[in-house]
């Protein structure tokens, strides 16, 4: 019989405490073998109770999460999923945090509201299991229906041929994918092609990731509104809880923001803004797909791929989890699989190839559960 995960949950709120406490008892494979409410407290039952995975809360009294979470991952590096608030500051502090190392964050959960506390409740144990596995690059199981991203952008036929020579470069993400995206915009020259980015990441902290990349690295990056053009040198984020699609106004590209259903469980979906990139732009596109997990990419990477365009997934070794670049791969969508610290040189190597064009009806996908 295997093992139960052994969960320590520290956050100085008693109901938080005993929220997480109740969601992660009832979970299967999943063992809470104590709780603190300060890092004090966190110090000394990591020492007697060696606990698989850390919920951390990012704000506390006497220590606060980001200072506990850099000793931790110095002394006693082990996987850590931050618990923050939906705040400006939550937001920022919890960026912090995955850059120092921490896998995953979850937002506080919602008192006031039984369907968002049960959807919240998946999400802690998808989040609890990927953060346990992530030295052996397993997969949690999804605990809920993923919609195809035919209920957001109808499939239709493509072509690889465009009346524009203005080109777009297409990046998704998830698990671990704050930091990879930073380590491909950070090696992008002031000038490239215009990027459009989705990482799954709740509302609020959207914002606070584009500022943050807009201060680390050479490009001008934002969350997208819609109907942004997109300019050479920027960056364009897709908001919590909204669908980015690319859009063409005249000769331009533009960011069109869309709140249909979540795709893969997810909204935005990197699914959806690949395929609205193989159906605007074409082969005047590149896609990179980064450390993530579950499938959301895959296919969209895929019909783009098919067109002849030059697509890249993050490699396994360099990957927090390989499971949307490792099912690319699956699925023959990649022209190449490289380590992040590679993929920025090979956007821009990819940008002035000539591609592999050719008309194409794409399959229709397939909804994955």
């Amino acid at each position: 019989m295997t093992r139960p995960i052994r969960v320590l949950i520290v956050d100085d709120s008693a109901l938080v405490r005993q929220i997480l406490t109740e969601i992660l008892t009832a979970a299967t494979g999943i063992e809470v073998v104590g709780v603190a409410a300060d890092p004090y407290i966190a110090r000394e039952r990591i020492k007697a109770l060696n606990p698989d995975v850390l919920t951390l809360d990012v704000e506390m009294p006497r220590m606060d999460g980001l200072t506990f979470l850099r000793n931790l991952m110095r002394l006693r590096p082990m996987p850590v999923v931050m618990v923050s608030s939906l705040t400006e500051r939550g937001a920022e502090v919890t960026l912090q945090a995955l850059a120092l190392g921490a896998v995953d964050f979850v937002c506080k959960p919602e008192l006031n509201i039984s369907q968002g506390l049960q959807r919240y409740a998946a999400e802690l144990i998808d989040k609890i299991h990927i953060a346990a596995s992530v030295k052996v690059r397993a997969l949690a199981t999804s605990v809920a229906p993923a919609l195809s991203v035919d209920a957001v952008i109808p499939l239709r036929s493509l072509s690889s041929s465009r009346h524009t020579t203005n080109q777009v470069i297409a990046i998704g993400a998830s698990t671990g994918g704050t930091e990879a995206i930073k380590e491909v915009l950070l090696r992008l020259p002031p000038d490239t092609h215009a990027v459009v980015i989705v990482q799954h990441i709740p509302p609020g902290f959207s914002a606070a990731f584009a500022e943050r990349m807009n201060r680390q690295t050479g490009l001008r990056v934002k969350e997208a509104a819609d109907g942004d053009r997109l300019m050479l040198g920027h960056a364009y984020v897709a908001p919590g809880n909204r669908h980015l699609l690319l859009a063409r106004d005249g000769a331009h590209y533009v960011c069109h923001l869309n709140d249909g259903e979540p795709v893969n469980r997810h909204r935005p979906s990197v699914d959806v803004l690949f395929r609205s990139v193989a159906q605007v732009a074409g082969t005047n596109a590149c896609a990179a797909l980064l450390t993530g997990m579950g499938v959301d990419g895959a296919q969209g990477l895929k019909e783009l791929y098919d067109l002849g365009v030059q697509t890249i997934a993050q490699d396994e070794a360099t990957s927090v989890v390989w499971g949307m670049p490792g099912e690319a791969v699956k699925r023959g969508a990649t022209t190449t699989v490289l380590p992040i610290t590679e993929i920025a040189a090979a956007i821009n190597v990819a940008m002035t190839t000539p591609r592999r064009g050719g008309a194409i009806n794409l399959s229709p996908l397939k909804t994955d559960h």
